[in-house]
């Protein structure tokens, strides 16, 4: 078996304590001196993996002071599938939702989105907006639309867990995925939800699609921005 690189030691060694919460947002890590020493590993190897962090959004370095655990963000492709209770885990926090509103519409009643779902004038849409906490804490919010022509009926209880996990106990399965994203300022609803002031907040919108290629889903989800960010890799990076 490859030996692990020893730059990947002290990472693995830092993020571990950060995802178990032995080290929280603000603390200070220990020094490039004292990770050497811990394990007897070089001080320009320590450097990489600091850099590494740093660059992954785990840390921040400042000069002459030290480096300093950062806010917990989750960070993912583009490309990468997942749901939140998913991004939650990566970064070792507990994913929550809390229910805001729940209703039915008319495809009549919003037209533009019975045409992302692909349906006629009498069927349904189940509406939701969810509140989206990690740890407890505000992360995002949700304006979820359902196709009720591939999901009839709902358990309103369930929406305060993974929809994720729901539409695969009534066999709804993730096949495809179409995103945009945009910057947008909260509206006054939003900031008093989210806990936020007047800063722009990442929106992520997506149409879902089976694995038979029909949409049964289009969401609207505004972040915290300094919790979430998206990468996206192109030319032969694209293939990694």
């Amino acid at each position: 078996m490859k030996e692990m690189p020893k730059y990947k030691i002290i990472e693995n060694y830092i993020i571990d304590r950060i995802q178990s919460g032995d080290l929280k947002p603000g603390d200070q890590i220990e020094t490039e001196k004292q990770l050497s020493e811990k394990f007897d590993i070089g001080r320009l190897t320590v450097n990489k993996a600091l850099i590494n962090l740093a660059q992954e959004g785990y840390i921040e370095r400042t000069a002459g002071k030290g480096s300093f655990v950062l806010p917990r963000m989750v960070t993912k492709s583009i490309s990468q599938g997942g749901s939140f209770t998913d991004d939650m885990a990566s970064v070792g926090m507990k994913a929550g939702s809390q229910l805001i509103e729940y209703k039915v519409y008319k495809a009549t009643d919003v037209p533009e989105v019975a045409e992302y779902l692909e349906l006629a004038d009498d069927e349904l849409i189940h509406y939701f907006v969810r509140l989206r906490t990690g740890d407890g804490e505000p992360i995002a919010l949700s304006y979820t639309y359902i196709s009720a022509k591939i999901v009839p009926a709902i358990n309103v209880k369930a929406l305060e867990g993974s929809l994720t996990e729901y539409l695969h106990s009534v066999g709804v399965y993730r096949g495809g995925a179409l995103h945009k994203m945009s910057a947008h300022l909260p509206s006054e609803s939003q900031k008093k939800l989210l806990g936020v002031g007047n800063v722009a907040l990442l929106l992520n919108e997506h149409i879902t699609y089976d694995e038979q290629r029909h949409p049964y889903e289009y969401i609207k989800t505004y972040y915290i921005s300094s919790q979430y960010a998206y990468t996206f890799r192109t030319g032969f990076l694209a293939e990694r």
